[in-house]
């Protein structure tokens, strides 16, 4: 009989453990698609996980009960029938092993790996439990939010930050849950948020605009050689752009004589280069529009934003059959690449796994003067990283294109090894 109930106890721990296991990792989204389809043991399973702290107890009860009716039973069974001497000593390394083999190792191992399906299953017996301790459970409530008053939690410890989701998004990719463009896809919305204009924009030196007075040809022609569907209209200078025009307006009632081209001139949006662009898009969404001007802090243009730049930022570059494709980092050989000058510092660093610097720059091109400390002239060239930075293409004092080449490890010195 002592044997019998001893195995029982062993199989009650492991049932406690496997539970206690099941229950904290369970997939929650999982769980809630199954209870939208009707389970209603999923349902009950996130009725219990929500009053976690209820659940725990009980667990911690149960478990705690076989484990010390485990260890008292096993010492009288080997003082009694094994060594009144060493019959102690025998039963504490016993029972250690068993309930840490038998009682905590395996079951939370087979648990973990399907949390869901073991939560299902003994959902009855763990809700029967729940009810048997519930005066147990009652008390341990009131001392556990004694000790919540006693130290408590600010709300923004126990909140998700965005670091977390991406943790989470990276590890439901690595174990196959989504694919790379499902992942790409969360990540970029994670943090779609905390973008603002001034990290979108087209910038003021590459703005393409024309003139009010501009001629109708010369207008065309612009239209013609860019592909846009839209230009911004100045007067007097680019810092006094007074709206856009679209293609196809210019197209029907201009050049068919039937208006100026005052009169088809849409009131341009204008924001701070701080705006969030998920505002931004709001804006652009009420206002009908789909260009946006920024202007800097002294009133003049610091560039423009248009809807497609705000929606790349969740699905990645879209290309048009106007766009030249190009890539803003080309493999040219082995270790040798082509970097665009207007790739952002921080995805330069990411992708040649080189650690972050403190900069002011926010482009390649801004980083590599930076770093030489002047305008640069020609090829300049310098190390960083263990990489060869060259400049490659300079247009209008701005580098518009840099080589990066992999530099060729030194060979440790074998004589100083040696030593």
């Amino acid at each position: 009989m002592d044997i019998f109930i001893m195995v029982l106890c062993v199989l009650l721990s492991a049932f406690f453990s496997a539970a206690e296991t099941s229950f904290s990792s369970v997939n929650k989204i999982k769980l809630k698609s199954l209870a939208d389809n009707g389970s209603k043991k999923a349902k009950g399973v996130l009725d219990t996980v929500e009053r976690f702290d209820r659940f725990l107890s009980t667990i911690l009860i149960g478990n705690n009960i076989v484990n010390i009716l485990l260890a008292t039973l096993a010492a009288v069974f080997f003082v009694g029938r094994v060594s009144p001497e060493y019959g102690t000593t025998i039963s504490t390394v016993a029972v250690t092993l068993v309930v840490l083999i038998f009682g905590e190792i395996t079951p939370k191992t087979l648990a973990k790996a399907a949390p869901e399906r073991f939560a299902m299953a003994t959902l009855p017996v763990v809700r029967a439990l729940i009810f048997i301790f519930t005066p147990l459970n009652v008390i341990f409530s009131l001392w556990t939010k004694l000790l919540s008053k006693i130290f408590r939690h600010s709300e923004d410890e126990q909140s998700i930050t965005d670091d977390e989701l991406i943790t989470i998004v990276n590890e439901a990719y690595n174990e196959g849950g989504i694919d790379e463009n499902e992942s790409e896809l969360i990540r970029n919305a994670i943090v779609f948020d905390d973008r603002q204009a001034e990290d979108v924009l087209t910038p003021r030196v590459d703005v393409v605009a024309v003139p009010v007075n501009a001629k109708l040809r010369d207008i065309a022609d612009v239209f013609s050689e860019t592909g846009y569907s839209r230009l911004p209209v100045y007067e007097g200078s680019l810092d006094n752009i007074i709206g856009v025009i679209h293609q196809k307006d210019f197209y029907e009632e201009i050049l068919e004589g039937k208006k100026d081209v005052k009169s088809i001139i849409q009131k341009p949006v204008f924001v701070a280069p701080t705006m969030k662009i998920s505002k931004l898009l709001r804006e652009l969404q009420s206002e009908q529009t789909h260009v946006a001007v920024v202007i800097d802090e002294y009133g003049g243009t610091a560039g423009i934003v248009t809807m497609e730049d705000i929606l790349e930022e969740l699905v990645g570059e879209i290309w048009d059959e106007h766009d030249e494709v190009v890539e803003d980092v080309e493999k040219t050989g082995e270790g040798e690449y082509l970097v665009q000058g207007n790739l952002t510092v921080e995805e330069f660093f990411e992708e040649f796994s080189i650690a972050d610097e403190e900069t002011d720059a926010d482009t390649v091109s801004g980083w590599v003067m930076e770093k030489l400390g002047k305008i640069p002239e020609g090829n300049e060239s310098f190390e960083y990283g263990g990489y060869l930075i060259t400049i490659s293409e300079i247009v209008s004092r701005r580098i518009t294109e840099v080589k990066v080449k992999k530099l060729e490890e030194e060979p440790e010195d074998e004589e100083k090894e040696e030593e």
